[in-house]
């Protein structure tokens, strides 16, 4: 019996082509990266209902490193699917090697998105993975050229199939078909194909391009400012982001809140000097009930040490100027 890998997302295409080898007897197992764009929560709903082996790999740091100067570019906002998919397949390809599986494989379709996912690209993705003879796309491989895994009989390409283009319906048929109902809608799931999103990272990648994954972390929380080109703010809009903000800070990091009012809580990351303090507390006096104040005092926090600082609350038109869309 031949063992594939694969890459399972949760969503229907990635089920569908975990199903489509394993109905004709391959032994399949597979894999989901989280990272701050996505994380695995389809993929082991998927795998518990479906009864597919399935490891959670957490990939952070190299996909961000990744993600900073991608080889094949970004798409229409800050996703580089091209780069995002090889790299995937090149992680998955060394768990492949390690553990004895014949060949990797994924829901991909051709044609189903126009970039990332035509005969160029996906041939693309396979060279730069590392493992251009070892990638199998089990839903539009009939279309595609035989693959070795197919030459040697470890696949039959007969009970591979022929699907191609945006549509669904040969999805939802073979769904029906194999008995999937629960299965998410398509799209979505990855913040970098966000345009609000793209916009707060491209910002952090302009100003601080040495940015972590913590950094990446922040800018899902609450509201963004840049307060210089080496300083930015972020502030909790609601008590979930508070928390969030608390599990983030660094040392590094200083913590600010209205001392003499209730409000929002603040984090400063970067360098950040006096004056970019005080227009931090400007900004969070006005987020606050004492937003009509004259005077707010601020308290901030780095690691141990502890301070207060007096501000004005910063008028709307100064706080969108500041503020990272």
């Amino acid at each position: 019996m031949s063992k594939g890998l694969g890459l399972l997302s949760g969503g229907l295409d990635s089920i569908l082509a975990a199903l489509t080898l394993r109905r004709q007897g391959v032994e399949i197992a597979c894999v989901a990266f989280v990272t701050p764009f996505f994380g695995a929560d389809k993929a082991l709903k998927t795998a518990q209902a479906l009864d597919f082996p399935l490891r959670v790999e957490d990939i952070s740091e190299v996909h961000l490193e990744m993600l900073k100067a991608p080889r094949y570019g970004y798409g229409k906002n800050m996703n580089p699917c091209i780069d995002c998919h090889a790299l995937m397949f090149r992680l998955a390809g060394k768990m492949m090697e390690e553990e004895g599986f014949d060949f990797l494989f994924s829901g991909e379709v051709l044609g189903q998105r126009p970039m990332s996912q035509n005969l160029s690209a996906l041939r693309a993705v396979a060279n730069y993975s590392g493992y251009p003879e070892r990638v199998l796309r089990p839903l539009s491989a009939r279309l595609l050229p035989i693959t070795p895994m197919e030459e040697a009989g470890l696949v039959d390409r007969e009970r591979l199939l022929d699907i191609q283009g945006r549509s669904r319906r040969r999805q939802q048929e073979l769904a029906d078909k194999w008995g999937v109902t629960d299965y998410p809608s398509s799209g979505g799931g990855c913040l970098l194909t966000e345009s609000s999103f793209s916009g707060r990272l491209r910002d952090l990648f302009t100003h601080r391009p040495e940015a972590d994954v913590t950094d990446v972390e922040l800018l899902k929380v609450g509201r963004q400012f840049r307060l210089s080109p080496q300083a930015q703010l972020a502030v909790g809009r609601n008590q979930s982001d508070n928390e969030a903000i608390k599990r983030l800070v660094r040392p590094s990091d200083i913590l600010i809140r209205a001392d003499n009012f209730s409000g929002p809580l603040g984090l400063v990351s970067g360098a950040a000097g006096a004056e970019e303090l005080a227009a931090a507390g400007a900004i969070i006096a006005t987020y606050g009930k004492g937003k009509n104040e004259g005077t707010v005092r601020v308290l901030l926090q780095q690691a141990e040490r502890k301070w207060t600082i007096d501000v004005i609350p910063m008028p709307q038109d100064g706080i969108g100027r500041m503020q990272i869309l």
